[in-house]
């Protein structure tokens, strides 16, 4: 799956499940880019900007794809080192919904 059609899915899931109220979330795939979730403002925000935010969940795309399917459990992912988080680790917990 590209980065465009994993930004979509994005954008379909907060559409449908919300946001993280108030905080920014970026999903860092390296020199693959990046899925930001800004939701500081009226309207959530879903784009491929990098730069600050509350809690940034670093991976792989294809590792990302896997928790998004079930295929992979986040909880092992981080405890295996295939996912990496910076910041608020309590925005972390909450992202379940927008993956799934």
């Amino acid at each position: 799956m590209s980065l465009a059609e994993m930004t979509e899915g994005m954008k379909k899931n907060v559409a449908e499940r919300g946001g993280i109220d108030g905080k920014v979330v970026l999903f860092d795939f390296g020199d693959e880019g990046a899925i930001r979730i800004d939701a500081t403002g009226s309207d959530v925000v879903v784009d491929n900007a990098t730069g600050e935010a509350d809690c940034t969940i670093g991976l792989s795309m294809e590792d990302f794809e896997d928790i998004a399917s079930g295929e992979l459990d986040a909880q092992m992912a981080f405890m295996s080192g295939k996912l990496k988080i910076d910041g608020d680790m309590g925005i972390a917990m909450q992202l379940s919904s927008l993956l799934g």
